[in-house]
């Protein structure tokens, strides 16, 4: 079985076109290794590493992820629906026309990230560490995003319309830059978006 392979790191292997669906890999570790177009339905992981490798066109639908790390990996037009992750890095990895809904990500570092114009409507992503992602022109309406770190995030035309935003962290151009319209905020973010508006807020008679 794959699983059972020992845990040197895999450098440059070739994975296209692949067919490994329902596979279950612990402590693997891959580097530089092209997954492009395999399905990987259905795959567990746990712990495993993988760093600079390409996942474009590849069906990650329905897998599931525990404490593995996704570093700098390329997913283009994966299918991630259904798939969930826990405790996971997907530090500075890029993600374009991906399929995404649903999507469960819990404890999850999303740092330096991209997922521009990604539809993520409705998703959770509370406590996350988002820091200097890019969700340039992301949907990211009614989307649970308390206590989340979006501090440095590119919010561009980010449509954060009808989300919780109740704990999270955001500095000034986000708070410009991004359509808030119905979203829920806790007071420090109502005063700090009021002054990123150029608004001086009086309190007393």
């Amino acid at each position: 079985m794959l699983a059972a392979m020992a845990e040197a790191t895999e450098v440059g292997e070739g994975y296209r076109d692949a067919i490994l669906p329902n596979e279950s890999w612990v402590d693997r570790h891959f580097e530089r290794c092209d997954f492009t177009e395999a399905d990987l339905r259905g795959l567990r992981t746990q712990g495993c590493t993988f760093t600079d490798c390409d996942f474009g066109k590849a069906d990650l639908g329905d897998s599931r992820h525990a404490s593995s790390a996704f570093r700098t990996c390329t997913f283009d037009r994966t299918v991630l629906a259904g798939s969930s992750w826990h405790g996971c890095s997907l530090l500075g990895s890029s993600f374009v026309d991906c399929r995404f809904r649903p999507i469960e990500i819990v404890d999850t570092e999303l740092t330096l990230v991209s997922v521009g114009a990604a539809d993520l409507r409705k998703t959770t992503l509370s406590g996350l560490r988002l820091r200097e992602a890019n969700l340039t022109s992301a949907d990211l309406r009614e989307a649970d995003l308390r206590s989340s770190d979006l501090t440095g995030a590119r919010l561009s035309e980010t449509r954060l319309d009808g989300a919780d935003l109740r704990g999270a962290r955001l500095d000034a151009n986000g708070l410009t830059q991004a359509s808030l319209a119905g979203t829920l905020v806790d007071v420090d973010t109502a005063l700090a978006f009021a002054a990123a508006h150029g608004l001086r807020v009086h309190f007393g008679t």
